[in-house]
């Protein structure tokens, strides 16, 4: 089964959950016997990388615009998979569904995995907005199959446009706790005394909340020194903690460079820069909470990945992060400073049992399975390519998924 994935900048190490799932499926695709090309976009990539794990990786031309670049590379790559004539041509993301219309009318079968309605991110003005939804009905509509990353969206697809997503969730990989600090030591970290959020750098992600909620917390501190007003047991601890956010913005602007002059007025703020390997694995194993302040998600791969490696977390109440299993007091209203630096204090001194943490890397490990969503997948490629085929393997198509926190 030859398959062409487009829709992603790319990878390896490219940041983005679009690109981490991408580079988590295709290769599992390979191994399952299907010929996996992927086409990836010039600004990201080393051109003269040709293949990842048996994935053939194809560098198209790509303007590095947040308006123009997804549009230009996926018009490229349908024509570019015209000519390779695949069985099946797979598009990751609302943006590149588009182009599911013109790749039908060329004779392809399409297949569309939405990870999420991208014209809720905050960084799109009213003109972009209505284009996505657009962008979004097209490839809803002219699709052979569609593929949601979380029951949420799944529900949004079928009320909206009155057709059945299979529900295929992200996956992760349960890791190896670090032994090593090095990283910690670059940057000036103590093992569990710091919060970390992972991301890129969009108003979507909520990480200018998180600076000035963490800000609070020494605030309070300094206020309390000042006045010698006496303090609640463990408030010396705040000095010791600090904040670290791992991640970088794919186009600098206003909002990533604002973000970046508000971390430096706090010394006790942190911004690493996109972290992969040994670095990233480092500061995940000795983190003490993880928080997620996003005002919108699909399927965050970073809230599994901190939950994959038993860490306590902490997120904003909407959909996907509930779904995951988090629930009170690990969830706080999106945007409220006050609440969010309350949650961050409650858990400074909390930590879960060794026990806790297995079970939630239990319920992760099972519900969240790269290898079940390669296999469920495939399931949907041969489905395309010959109806009335059903799956004898177990896969997440159509089931309902257990919520972690269960």
């Amino acid at each position: 089964m030859k398959i062409i994935i487009l829709g992603t900048r790319g990878f390896p190490n490219v940041q983005g959950g679009v690109e981490k799932h991408c580079q988590e499926l295709a290769p599992r695709l390979v191994n399952s016997g299907c010929e996996v090309t992927v086409f990836t976009r010039d600004c990201y990539v080393d051109k003269s990388f040709k293949e990842f794990k048996g994935v053939k990786l194809v560098a198209l031309p790509a303007m590095r615009s947040k308006f123009l670049e997804a549009f230009f590379h996926t018009l490229l790559g349908v024509f570019a998979a015209r000519r390779i004539k695949p069985d099946i041509l797979h598009i990751h993301a609302i943006g590149p569904a588009f182009f599911a219309l013109l790749a039908r009318m060329l004779g392809m079968k399409v297949v569309v995995t939405t990870h999420g309605s991208n014209y809720m991110h905050l960084k799109w003005g009213r003109i972009a907005r209505l284009a996505l939804r657009f962008f979004e009905c097209v490839g809803m509509v002219f699709a052979r199959d569609v593929i949601a990353i979380s029951k949420g969206i799944g529900e949004e697809i079928r009320r909206k446009y009155q057709r059945k997503a299979v529900v295929i969730p992200n996956g992760v990989l349960i890791p190896q706790i670090a032994s090593t600090e090095d990283f910690l030591r670059k940057f000036g970290l103590r093992k569990g005394k710091y919060f970390l959020a992972v991301g890129r750098f969009v108003p979507e992600k909520g990480f200018h909340d998180l600076i000035r909620a963490f800000g609070r917390l020494g605030d309070s501190r300094r206020a309390a020194q000042n006045k010698n007003w006496p303090q609640r047991s463990g408030g010396h601890e705040h000095d010791q903690w600090k904040l670290v956010i791992a991640g970088d913005a794919d186009h600098e602007n206003k909002y990533s460079q604002e973000l970046k002059r508000q971390a430096k007025e706090n010394p006790d703020v942190v911004m690493t820069g996109f972290l992969t390997g040994q670095a990233l694995q480092e500061m995940y194993s000795h983190a003490g909470l993880f928080v997620l302040p996003s005002y919108y998600e699909g399927l965050p791969i970073v809230l599994l990945e901190a939950m994959s490696y038993g860490l306590t977390c902490l997120a904003s109440d909407i959909a996907p992060h509930k779904e995951v299993g988090l629930k009170w007091p690990g969830v706080f209203k999106p945007g409220d400073i006050c609440e969010l630096s309350g949650a961050m204090e409650y858990y400074m001194n909390r930590h879960m049992s060794e026990g806790d943490k297995s079970e939630q890397i239990r319920k992760i490990k099972e519900n969240y399975d790269w290898e079940k969503v390669a296999t469920a997948t495939r399931g949907v490629y041969e489905r395309v390519l010959n109806p009335g085929w059903v799956a004898s393997a177990p896969s997440y198509a159509d089931a309902e998924l257990a919520a972690v926190g269960s």
